[in-house]
């Protein structure tokens, strides 16, 4: 056979495959709402389809996923045919593939026609179609196919933003026949509420024998799967909510020449419009708003996995019109995926600094987040029984931004037979083999061995910490390799530490260990609130610390006071008071003490601010970036003056300063509770004079 001929032989078997697999996770995804694969696997399929079919044109028929979109109905619900087809969307995955699109707009359209284009956050919920005659809603539908959806009018309903009955403002009439298409969504708050829920719920399912259910794995598709509820008082209890972002069918409206003018008409209308949806002149500045909403995605209370782009002139919308599947003048940009599906190969567990036990998922290597992952946290004993992970599991991986990657759950559907549910193990991995227990009334398992070598390190590494004695370059690799060579037992050998013993362990040679050693010298001189934390004491973090060294000026003192003085100090109270009474009643941690002392740690370092405590019992909360400040810059110069600055807005709050790109939900709470906004010149002038300007 020639190779040409063998090339298009695996083109066709390919394509079949494709095909089949693209069907069955439309059906698991958009009928069944329990996808077995993350988004980002599933548009790498639909991107492997169209290569194919790009380089083999006879390939493509009517029935092909690429001319067809999401998946047909279900009979829970009675079908609708839509008058004007709910396409779908071409992808960007990078910059590059945004640039391109850009470049085919401008070739499409008459030469030398300016364009501007509208960028809205593609909300991560179910497309919906809303349908009002003479004014009053008459029916919901969700998308299905494109062409024929589900008829779900007694569920959306129940939301409480979906107008029911239209009132327009004085001039604008409202068309006898209007179509409102939009994305139902699950609030994150109230995606909490309802994963909290069913977590209570699985633990009372395993007192009593029974299996637990599986829980919600993100706000998706818990939200799809509230809207798809029989009884409409479930749906009505769930919290959904919707946005509104295009027309669909309108009969005797007004004429509008600019995307941008239907959303004001809806705004007007009474339908939610989002707020962030903005209009630009460039590519290059779609590119800005996309990059500026990838990085803070997680500051909204909803989810959103990319910015949907449209052209804004219709007339030029129509000049460039569709493909068999999608709007040629639209393409959703899409965020580096978060959730992925992978294989969990073992549940291990490790070892804290207060022995606190914690399982851990070991991962067949996969990429999310920004990062390759091949470990996540699974929390506790508790988290692991109820979301019933078990080794052989495909499961769904998260990694939001920054934070540590989590096992959100198994895809059920892929579990093999004989999979026996895991067991916490009853003995420490350490060498010493010490008995883990679990005390009554608490989540968390530990080891009772106080010579445990897993403990020590993690107490050398938190003790180096950057939120502790800030010790540049003792990192945990350096950490195990002098605990092994048994050149430390506790943090304050390593005061003691020599350049002959640095250049024993890799990776290091003269220039390196003087430099390690210097950064280990100057932690001598930390301010005292860094020492306490890096202590390790249980429940003593930094604000407590700050508080403390304040109240009794040095470290003595603090060993030497009661429980009662301790609890009395304002941010400290009787549990942390007890446990710092209960630490330094231990002979070990006095010793430990005095061998810092002996190498030179000052214990009475307050860098004590000389500013004016004029915000003294206030409350400020900073979101957004400042121009004067760096984030804990700002934060730090509320502290300096007395003030307090936590980290979410409450009813205890005296202002929120806002800056550049604000956290969504902060600035809609301080709103909510009628609590003062500030700008940048008004903080200044707060920092002053100690006023909130009114």
């Amino acid at each position: 056979m020639a190779a040409g001929s063998k090339k298009s032989s695996d083109a066709v078997i390919r394509h079949a495959e494709l095909v089949r697999l693209i069907d069955y996770h439309r059906q698991r995804y958009f009928v069944d709402d329990s996808p077995e694969i993350s988004d980002a696997e599933y548009d790498e399929l639909e991107r492997e389809l169209r290569v194919i079919e790009r380089d083999h044109p006879e390939l493509v028929t009517e029935s092909s996923p690429s001319a067809r979109v999401g998946a047909s109905t279900v009979e829970t619900f009675s079908p609708v045919e839509h008058r004007v087809p709910m396409t779908s969307l071409d992808n960007a995955m990078d910059h590059s593939e945004l640039v391109a699109w850009g470049e085919r707009v401008v070739k499409g359209l008459p030469e030398g026609e300016a364009t501007a284009y509208v960028c809205e956050l593609k909300i991560d919920g179910l497309a919906m179609s809303l349908r009002y005659e003479n004014g009053v809603l008459v029916q919901a539908a969700t998308r299905g196919d494109g062409r024929v959806g589900e008829d779900v009018t007694a569920n959306v309903a129940t939301i409480a933003v979906v107008p029911k009955m239209l009132t327009a403002p004085e001039g604008v009439v409202i068309p006898e026949v209007l179509e409102v298409r939009g994305e139902v969504y699950l609030p994150i708050d109230a995606f909490e509420r309802l994963k909290a829920a069913k977590e209570r719920e699985n633990v009372e399912r395993i007192a009593a024998g029974r299996k637990p259910e599986p829980v919600p794995v993100n706000p998706r598709n818990a939200g799809a799967g509230s809207l798809r509820q029989k009884d409409s008082a479930v749906t009505a209890s769930r919290g959904l909510a919707f946005w509104a972002y295009q027309l669909g069918e309108v009969v005797g409206g007004p004429v509008f020449t600019s995307h941008h003018q239907t959303l004001e008409f809806l705004r007007s209308l009474g339908f939610p419009v989002n707020p962030n949806i903005e209009v630009v002149d460039s590519v290059d500045a779609v590119d800005a708003y996309c990059a500026r909403w990838q990085e803070n995605r997680h500051q909204l209370p909803y989810e959103i996995d990319g910015v949907v782009v449209k052209l804004d002139d219709l007339a030029q919308r129509e000049t460039l019109g569709f493909t068999a599947r999608a709007p040629r003048w639209a393409i959703a940009f899409k965020f580096p995926p978060e959730e992925r599906t992978t294989l969990l190969r073992d549940i291990q567990i490790s070892v804290g600094r207060t022995g606190r036990v914690t399982p851990f998922a070991v991962l067949e290597k996969v990429f999310v987040g920004g990062s390759n992952v091949e470990m996540a946290t699974l929390h506790n004993e508790d988290q692991v029984r109820l979301k019933d992970v078990r080794p052989g599991d495909t499961v769904v991986v998260r990694k939001a931004g920054d934070v540590i990657p989590e096992v959100v759950g198994p895809v059920l559907a892929l579990r093999p037979e004989g999979l026996e549910p895991w067991a916490f193990p009853s003995v420490c991995p350490c060498p010493m083999k010490g008995e883990l227990t679990r005390p009554e009334g608490e989540a968390n398992t530990r080891c009772i061995e106080p010579g445990c070598p897993s403990q020590r390190d993690q107490r050398i590494i938190y003790f180096a910490s950057r939120g502790a004695m800030d010790i540049e370059g003792l990192g945990e690799k350096t950490v195990f390799q002098l605990s092994d060579a048994g050149f430390v037992s506790d943090p304050g050998d390593l005061y003691s530490l020599t350049v002959e013993q640095l250049l024993t362990l890799d990776g290091f040679a003269s220039i390196s260990a003087e430099k390690l050693l210097t950064a280990i010298d100057g932690s001598k001189s930390r301010p005292l609130p860094k020492i306490l934390t890096a202590l390790g004491v249980k429940h003593l973090g930094p604000s407590a610390s700050e508080a403390l060294a304040l109240a009794f000026g040095n470290l003595d003192a603090i060993m030497n006071a009661s429980q009662a003085d301790l609890a009395s100090v304002e941010g400290v109270g009787e549990v942390i008071a007890a446990s710092i009474t209960g630490w330094f009643a231990v002979p070990d941690n006095r010793a430990f003490i005095e061998k810092m002392r002996d190498s030179g740690v000052e214990f009475g370092n307050l860098e004590v601010s000389r500013l004016p405590q004029n915000l003294v019992g206030r409350n400020i909360v900073v979101t957004g970036s400042l121009d004067g400040f760096d984030r804990d810059g700002a934060e730090r110069a509320i502290k300096d003056r007395g003030g307090k600055s936590p980290g979410s807005v409450s009813k205890k709050t005296d202002a929120l300063v806002v800056g550049a790109e604000p956290g969504a939900s902060k600035l809609t709470k301080a709103q909510e509770l009628g609590i003062p906004v500030l700008d940048e010149a008004q903080f200044v002038a707060l920092l002053e004079t100690g006023e909130i300007p009114g």
